[in-house]
């Protein structure tokens, strides 16, 4: 009977792995789009910078491809010049393609002490990227929300990895009915089970609706995948995306 249970826990763990599917190197499911693979030709097809009012680049984009300091390969920097001195929004790039609910995965090195970046979902939440910071502002944040509920970020130099399942604010005759929902992975540890997200922060040069209403005043529109430029070498490879259907049910997973 030992030998039959232990059998049993190890094909639930397997399965358990396989359906996860989170940490750096996590290879995109069959049905899911690479929103950057590495070049610089993917770069200019699938991105462009946010219009926002603080927009201060002008194509093509200024983050450059280097190459990957751990793995083989290319990655692209955050370190756009229009960004330097922290100026967000100033150089951010989005996704050409919009998105409702989705699993994101996004694979980032933060080079140095103190770097700052962001993931924004539906050019609307932000998953936060700042080093030495695990406060309501710091790593791995719902921003100014939802502490992560566990540390596992791996530090400046290394590879880290967001695994995320998002389900978009939904609306009845125009008014706010449910808000928007998230479950995160980090380097493969669950830091947010289907947490509720309030607004947009960061005012009008922070994303779509920051300006409504304190950034309360949602609006039913599609966004895409923002990646914020603060001036910080913030480095970003495989990234990928799968469109689901979640008007029946949450986030976890």
């Amino acid at each position: 009977m030992k030998k039959i249970a232990l059998v049993f826990t190890l094909i639930i763990g397997v399965v358990f792995n396989i359906n996860a599917q989170t940490g750096v190197g996590v290879e995109k499911p069959n049905n899911a789009e690479i929103l950057f693979d590495g070049s610089r030709k993917m770069l200019d097809e699938k991105w462009t910078y946010w219009k926002g009012p603080r927009l201060a680049a002008e194509m093509p984009i200024k983050w450059e491809i280097v190459r990957d300091p751990i793995d083989e390969g290319t990655v692209m920097s955050s370190n756009d010049p229009a960004g330097a001195g922290g100026k967000y929004g100033a150089a951010d790039i989005v996704t050409k393609d919009e998105f409702r609910d989705f699993r994101l995965h996004v694979e980032f090195l933060v080079e140095e002490e103190g770097g700052n970046s962001g993931v924004y979902l539906q050019n609307r939440y932000e998953i936060q990227i700042l080093d030495g910071d695990y406060g309501l502002h710091g790593m791995a944040a719902i921003i100014n929300e939802h502490l992560p509920e566990q540390e596992a970020y791996n530090g400046t130099g290394q590879w880290n990895a967001y695994d995320i399942k998002f389900k978009a604010a939904r609306f009845e005759d125009g008014k706010l009915k449910e808000k928007a929902r998230a479950t995160i992975y980090f380097n493969g540890k669950k830091i947010h089970k289907d947490k509720a997200i309030q607004q947009v922060w960061g005012g009008p040069n922070s994303g779509i609706d920051g300006g409504n209403d304190g950034g309360k005043g949602i609006t039913d529109t599609l966004g895409g995948i923002k990646l914020q430029a603060e001036g910080h070498s913030v480095l970003f490879r495989n990234i990928w995306i799968e469109k689901i259907d979640l008007s029946n049910a949450g986030t976890d997973f």
